[in-house]
């Protein structure tokens, strides 16, 4: 058998469908991160507002009910998780922070159980059937690493995956895996006509984050058709992958099946690719004082 690398991390992804009922939906991915660390994993990152339907869907002040403070609860639960088989947890929350403030968070837990931070969602949407300024307040946390047992580790949260910026600013403190919990899919109406290009965009993006800043990329989608308010819904693609720091496809799921994905990574890869690619050194950070501005006219 193989030895395992002093740097070799294995990362467990969980990919799956989402009901109704929150508190099967939380049992669900238990049971999952339960499979996930069976099977060698030992940071696990859940999809995108895992205990719940995708409920951005509708502007709806019921949907408020479904969050909850961090910590709390749900976040209590998998620190109880973690402690237990000693992994590292991402989990992605709707957080109540007070009366009428509202977050999309993402708790971070290591290995001993510990509450490490959060990670609040930065760059919030306002699209067809993805009305997410009505809920969350965007983050004001900025970006953050934690070094975790088992790596440093950022993390991001769906639509920040379009923004290179945010990327680089949590590469940049440190950041070796860079973690993006996601909610993303089709219209099923322009699926036909748009639906190849969507996914090929949001893939290619991401492993240019990867490729840009030498770091690994792991993306976690959920599946399914997702109806909560009538309609055609929204159809999530699935495809959770991990990209290696050259960018390339080093793991793949389905569009449509529940997968646990258990990849397997060698953090000292980072230091080689940003030795050969030196793209932080080569940076003209003298010149790069317009980014701050909306638009240069």
């Amino acid at each position: 058998m193989k030895k395992k690398s002093s740097s070799e991390v294995h990362l467990g992804l969980l990919q799956h469908a989402c009901g109704p009922d929150p508190k099967a939906n939380i049992a669900k991915t238990l049971e999952l991160a339960g499979q996930a660390v069976r099977r060698g994993a030992q940071i696990i990152c859940t999809q995108e507002l895992f205990p719940s339907q995708y409920f951005c869907q509708k502007e709806d002040h019921e949907y408020f009910k479904l969050a909850e403070p961090i910590p709390g609860p749900t976040t209590e639960r998998f620190q109880k998780f973690a402690r237990k088989h000693g992994v590292v947890v991402i989990a992605s929350l709707f957080e109540k922070r007070a009366a009428g403030l509202y977050h999309n968070t993402a708790a971070i837990i290591d290995a001993d159980g510990s509450l490490m931070g959060i990670y609040r969602k930065m760059h919030i949407p306002d699209d067809p059937l993805y009305y997410e300024k009505f809920y969350f307040t965007p983050g004001d946390l900025g970006f953050r690493i934690w070094n975790t047992r088992f790596g440093r580790i950022g993390v991001l949260i769906c639509w920040d995956q379009w923004y290179p910026e945010g990327a680089r600013l949590t590469a940049m403190q440190g950041a070796d895996i860079l973690f993006y919990p996601t909610a993303i899919g089709w219209h099923p109406g322009e699926k036909a006509d748009y639906g190849v290009n969507q996914h090929g965009a949001w893939e290619i993006i991401q492993r240019s984050h990867a490729v840009a800043n030498g770091c690994y990329v792991a993306s976690v989608n959920r599946i399914g058709l997702e109806q909560p308010i009538g309609g055609d819904g929204i159809e999530f693609w699935g495809q959770s992958f991990v990209a290696g720091t050259s960018g390339q496809i080093l793991a793949k799921a389905t569009p449509d099946q529940e997968e646990v994905m258990i990849v397997p990574i060698d953090l000292a890869k980072v230091d080689v690719t940003r030795t050969h690619w030196p793209f932080l050194r080569d940076r003209r950070i003298d010149a790069y004082g317009d980014l701050t501005r909306r638009f240069i006219d």
